[in-house]
């Protein structure tokens, strides 16, 4: 336990590590106002519009301000709650102690909460990463398992072949050729659509419906180097375990091959390839982007493009938390599935 209470303060580090480099890197670039205004605002909005933003404080100050608008325990005015719409639970009269919901702040370009916008567009890159982090885990074992039994045969060249050239294609490359052979030369035969996200809007109702085939294409695509990395992993785990004595043992007590392999030998070859399905998936919910830009897809990856391009920056950085976010989140929990995989690793 005292392991896991470590490594959650570590976590905390990290993240307020991203904090500090989010805001230097930020915060005050180019003029809010102007952006939030255009060229047409006179001087006494945009002057109101930097002190709503405090820019009108030390840097100091606004870094404090900054922290305690992202803290989920917090201080507030009265007035501040009020105006910036708070969620959360507070105590006290006109400065309040309270837990809250961290405020991402406002979009310069939609004027909406960021924390709205990042949730709008969160849904989205789930389901993708969690369709190419499936497709790439099942297939990789699976690729990974009979490479390392069938070892020395054109079955192993070719896995490990087919993953030492995936391991190597750029995502935006194979991104492009994937989208022009199957949604443009091959559309007749597969009906896939060269763009499109995981909801259409009916043209008459307005209703949202889902439109799943989209998925296929760029879950493929995004799928392709953690498929490799996993297969190789599989491969190399595996041949280590099937060396074991215990495995021989197995064998020698009349198990079929199938539970040796499947039951014993690989239950303990999968601890690194935890390790990558971990790490790779909080990498595909990061770092989608042009996968997500050339399909259409709408996620955060997509969000983050457009923002960049109308030098949304709050926006931009309320991407950039989330993400560290995510990999704090998904390295804790790959903690707990050392555990649970594998008995000899302990979580105190």
């Amino acid at each position: 336990m005292n392991r896991f209470l470590k490594k959650i303060l570590y976590s905390l580090l990290v993240l307020l590590g991203v904090v500090v480099l989010v805001f230097i890197m930020f915060q005050g670039l180019g003029d809010p106002a102007r952006m939030i205004l255009g060229q047409t605002g006179d001087k006494k909005t945009m002057d109101n519009i930097r002190s709503d933003l405090y820019l009108d404080q030390p840097k100091w100050k606004q870094f404090v301000l900054y922290l305690d608008d992202l803290s989920p325990v917090c201080i507030h005015s009265k007035a501040d709650i009020e105006k910036k719409q708070l969620k959360g639970f507070f105590i006290g009269g006109d400065i309040k102690f309270g837990i809250k919901i961290p405020y991402l702040r406002t979009s310069y370009q939609t004027k909406k909460k960021v924390g709205e916008v990042l949730m709008e567009a969160l849904p989205g890159t789930l389901i993708l990463a969690f369709a190419a982090m499936l497709f790439a885990t099942i297939i990789g074992i699976l690729l990974g398992v009979t490479a390392a039994v069938k070892k020395g045969t054109w079955m192993d060249t070719s896995a490990v072949f087919s993953s030492i050239a995936g391991i190597s294609a750029p995502s935006f490359f194979m991104a492009i050729i994937i989208a022009f052979l199957f949604a443009v030369v091959l559309h007749a035969y597969t009906g896939l659509n060269l763009t499109g996200s995981w909801f259409d809007i009916d043209e008459v109702t307005g209703e949202k419906y889902l439109t799943l085939k989209n998925l296929v294409l760029p879950a493929f695509t995004l799928g392709i180097r953690p498929l490799a990395i996993i297969t190789q992993l599989t491969r190399s785990s595996m041949l280590d375990v099937l060396n074991q004595d215990y495995i021989r043992t197995a064998y020698a007590k009349g198990l079929s091959p199938r539970v040796v392999i499947y039951k014993h030998a690989l239950r303990n070859a999968l601890n690194p390839v935890i390790t990558a399905v971990t790490s790779w998936f909080a990498e595909l919910m990061a770092g989608a982007f042009f996968v997500e830009y050339i399909f259409g897809w709408k996620g955060i990856g997509k969000l983050t493009v457009d923002a960049l391009e109308k030098l949304d920056y709050p926006v931009v950085m309320g991407v950039v938390l989330l993400s560290a976010g995510i990999f704090v989140i998904i390295n804790l929990l790959a903690d707990i599935l050392y555990a649970a995989v594998d008995p000899r690793v302990q979580t105190r």
